[in-house]
């Protein structure tokens, strides 16, 4: 039975409950590897909107060296969504029985890389980057795109801002009054439950792996990220064993 509950998480047939427990179990990934990750870089990963503020402001304040460096990271991150777009998409169009499993066991093993030697490639630097940066951006794009192209875009991991505003909207539908009892069905505002349900767990996730990934990070160093690896490879073998 946990085989083939595992087995639909990756299962090129989707369902709401697979998209959403994925979901879950990615932004609990995403969570503790960006949480995690400031401690062994000093900057948050996954977010990309506050990388190009930091290169636009290194940029007017003179700082070319450190602009570059910012750019790196999203091309970086950049680079994990486009691999893992080209993998799927090869999957799918070649009808491979498992379209989902190679992008889990490459951000595996870039997980296990990191874990493993992650103290030596933080010493490596290219244009005032870690290597270690570098990695963790393209684990974050491979990841977030993966999850957007097996919900439709429904769901992301790593983009907290928008889950946020999402859940700020329904909300906000939620306590709205309609005053005018006469209104039709079509025009009466109303909150989506699903959505609010979603968007609230996927939340919840972040930040508990969040928690998860900073006391690992601080207590254990890089190796904390080998059980996240091997949850991946978890998942992205047991539609195999389910068979």
């Amino acid at each position: 039975m946990p085989t083939h509950y595992l087995a639909k998480l990756t299962s090129p047939k989707r369902t709401a409950r697979a998209n959403l427990h994925l979901g879950a179990a990615l932004a609990c990934v995403a969570g503790a590897l960006n949480a995690g990750g400031f401690l062994a870089v000093g900057q948050y990963t996954s977010h990309m909107t506050g990388m190009l503020s930091m290169a636009a402001d290194d940029l007017i304040l003179g700082r070319i060296v450190p602009a570059i460096a910012a750019f790196l990271m999203l091309m970086s991150f950049i680079c994990g969504a486009a691999s893992t777009a080209l993998i799927v998409n090869y999957a799918r169009r070649n009808h491979l029985r498992f379209i989902y499993t190679p992008v889990l066991l490459i951000e595996a093993g870039l997980l296990l890389v990191f874990g493993l030697v992650g103290v030596n490639l933080q010493r490596h630097e290219f244009i005032n980057v870690s290597l270690t940066a570098v990695l963790l951006c393209f684990v974050m794009g491979l990841q977030n795109a993966l999850i957007t192209k097996i919900s439709n875009a429904e769901i992301r991991t790593t983009h907290v801002t928008g889950l946020v505003t999402d859940l700020g909207i329904e909300l906000g539908k939620l306590i709205y009054w309609n005053r005018d009892k006469s209104t039709s069905h079509e025009t009466e505002v109303g909150a989506n439950g699903q959505k609010l349900r979603v968007h609230a767990i996927l939340i919840a996730m972040f930040f508990l792996g969040g928690v998860l990934g900073a006391a690992g990070f601080k207590y254990v160093g890089f190796i904390s990220t080998v059980p996240l690896a091997l949850a991946l490879i978890v998942l992205a073998v047991a539609p195999r064993f389910a068979d």
